[in-house]
């Protein structure tokens, strides 16, 4: 049964419930529940589930009355020790390691578009300065535990709305407590996830005032979905756009569509500088934290160079073994469908693949290196020309949203109402006749001289291959935006073409070459196809070769040699491998269904190595940490990361 305390809070919750149905878009019908759950060893909560259906929809028009003001904003930002959630969170993970997880802006501090300096806001706890602020906003407390009321007696209570993920539940506890000092009421609200992250319900209806979830920053920082004016979703504009907040500030607004429309890495630092210094002054988003992600391996592998940007195998051919030993095992908990890349982008998927193709180019710590791609084709590098050319109607462009297509997937040409961006950087409405000069990138890709693992070197005849099989539409390729991109392709070496791409194409990571290749020159043996060379195969039934999804021939540092379904795969050293055959000789990917057995045979020796799909950020990773005699552990702050919006609107 319900203590009377617990009886109150619960009917508060259900008296914000009500409130927030007739107020906020859309309109719900809402069913509260609870559930018990356990925050620390010796404390339970019971935590009301919010469980909604959508009955209507309505725009927002006006400032939140509480969150509207900046002053209550930051002050929730300086009441909030961000230090004690992450310690909430991972309890075993040293201080040091703790502290690596905080963040200031939307960009992860280590990435290269990051701004940490002076000119971005901090908000370190300082519960005084909070309180303070509070006050100034007209929100006052009775006494040093009560909670806030403003000149008209309404009380300073907010929902906060999150996933019922069981570390939300802990932070947001902890998150709860903190804002009760500081004299804030949080109704806190766990909800499913398919009703928060649904296309109708949640965040994408804007139904919270303070919500907390995770985004995945890249190595490309993009954002314009997220921070620009123009992306705020509204029943106006068919719910389009991922800004949740509302936020508007022109400043930065327009330094993130420019960051995004520029293609020179200098002047995209500049511009995201902006965003990011705005996003911090506004405090329209509080980042809490970088989720934490553990790789490890026997102390005797060396050069064993996680990144959170990057499978961990990505320098396999740098990996050496203490004590002359020439074989290594590593373990994944699921086991790949397939090796057939353009099908298949499992995680686990990609870390065999690392080992068998290698890479183009890598993105270690949010930046790009080039590899197998001789250097990367940038406007810098001079293998890229971005020119402005004179586009009429009928000319085949890529819209100002880039995209190549309409919503019929046919593929687009200049004409009358179509939006587009001039080579000025402007999204101007095509009229009838016109003709716009538009910016259309040229850009050559360079490789390095290349041989496949039977020998033979890679020529121009395989990536014509590349091209011919990953653009076609029964190849079995889910996305062609990059096909339907290209104007043309010339194919000049056996270590280079060049891409025309269409008017209209300013995609950032133009210089990631878009074409790989396949060993045109390999007969195949399966039945069906016996003694014909893989060109000469149907596209859609590439998916089926063994010698596709098996065992593929490679360019990378190790060769498929066996694959037991359920058990492992066994691979070996590729002889031909352009930087040199890997000093491991032998390397075996087994598959254990269960991550504590997992790391069970990593601290047995079973296992040499694990890495963060496999051994993920619970508590297995102290058990790890433990075994730091024999383990490496490497603890990163992965791309992920958890904050908490404030909608700035009600209806």
């Amino acid at each position: 049964m319900l203590n009377n305390k617990k009886i109150v809070w619960l009917l508060a919750v259900l008296s914000a419930v009500s409130m927030i149905i007739t107020a906020c878009a859309p309109q719900t019908v809402t069913v509260v529940q609870t559930q018990v759950v356990t925050v620390k060893e010796t404390q339970k909560v019971e935590v009301p589930v919010i469980q909604t259906q959508v009955v209507a929809a309505k725009s927002f028009t006006k400032p939140h009355p509480v969150l509207g003001d900046a002053k209550v904003r930051q002050a929730i930002a300086y009441c909030t020790n961000r230090n004690e959630l992450i310690a909430s969170v991972y309890p075993w993970l040293p201080k040091e390691e703790q502290g690596n997880l905080f963040m200031n802006t939307f960009i992860p501090r280590v990435h290269w578009a990051n701004e940490d300096g002076a000119d971005v806001v901090k908000y370190p706890f300082d519960l005084a300065k909070g309180q303070a602020m509070l006050t100034e906003a007209g929100w006052t407390a009775a006494s040093p535990t009560a909670i806030r009321t403003n000149a008209k007696k309404e009380t300073l209570s907010l929902k906060f709305t999150t996933t019922n993920a069981a570390f939300r539940q802990t932070w947001a506890a902890v998150f709860e407590a903190q804002m009760k000092k500081c004299g804030v009421e949080i109704l806190r609200l766990h909800t499913p996830s398919g009703w928060f992250f649904g296309s109708t319900t949640g965040l994408r209806r804007r139904d919270f005032e303070l919500g907390a979830y995770a985004w995945v920053g890249q190595t490309d920082p993009a954002g314009r979905t997220l921070y620009s004016c123009t992306q705020i979703p509204v029943a106006e504009n068919d719910w389009q756009g991922q800004n949740y907040m509302g936020w508007c500030n022109k400043a930065a607004s327009d330094a993130i569509n420019a960051a995004n429309n520029t293609l020179l890495k200098d002047d995209r630092k500049k511009f995201y500088k902006i965003a990011q210094v705005e996003f911090a002054k506004d405090m329209i988003s509080l980042p809490v934290f970088q989720r934490a992600e553990g790789n490890a391996a026997v102390k005797a592998l060396k050069n064993f160079k996680p990144s959170t940007t990057e499978y961990y195998t990505w320098n396999s051919h740098e990996w050496e073994l203490d004590g002359g030993r020439d074989s290594l095992v590593l373990g994944l908990t699921q086991e790949p469908a397939s090796m057939y890349s353009l099908v298949e982008s499992a995680a686990v998927q990609r870390v065999v693949a690392k080992l068998v193709f290698g890479n183009a180019t890598s993105q270690v710590d949010y930046d790009y290196q080039p590899h197998q791609l001789a250097k990367l084709a940038t406007i810098e590098s001079g293998l890229a020309k971005n020119n402005d050319v004179e586009v009429k109607e009928g000319d085949p462009v890529v819209d100002s949203d880039g995209n190549p297509t309409d919503a019929k997937g046919e593929l687009l040409k200049l004409a009358a109402n179509m939006k587009v961006q001039n080579a000025k950087g402007e999204v101007v409405t095509v009229k009838a006749g016109d003709k716009i000069t538009m910016k259309q990138l040229v850009v050559t890709y360079q490789w390095v001289a290349n041989k496949w693992s039977d020998g033979t070197p890679v020529t121009k005849a395989d990536f014509e291959l590349g091209y011919k099989q990953d653009c076609d539409k029964k190849s079995g390729a889910v996305s062609f935006i990059t096909c339907n991109s290209i104007q043309k392709v010339d194919f000049t070496s056996n270590t280079e073409y060049t891409v025309t791409y269409k008017p209209g194409f300013q995609a950032p990571t133009y210089f990631l070459a878009p074409i790989g290749y396949y060993p045109s020159q390999q007969v195949i043996q399966s039945e069906k196809f016996k003694g014909k060379k893989l060109g000469e195969v149907p596209p859609e039934a590439w998916a089926t070769l063994p010698e596709i999804a098996e065992t593929p021939m490679g360019t990378g540092p190790y060769i498929i040699k066996k694959w037991d379904k359920a058990k492992s795969i066994t691979l070996e050293a590729n002889p031909n491998f352009y930087k040199g055959a890997p000093k491991i000789k032998k390397l075996t990917v087994v598959f254990i269904a269960d991550t504590n057995q997992a790391v069970a045979q990593l601290l047995t020796g079973a296992v040499d190595a694990l890495g963060s799909e496999t051994l993920g950020a619970g508590n297995e990773v102290k058990l790890v940490l433990d075994a730091k005699d024999k383990i490496q552990t490497q603890i990163k702050a992965s791309g992920t990361w958890e904050h908490i919006d404030m909608n700035l609107n009600v209806p």
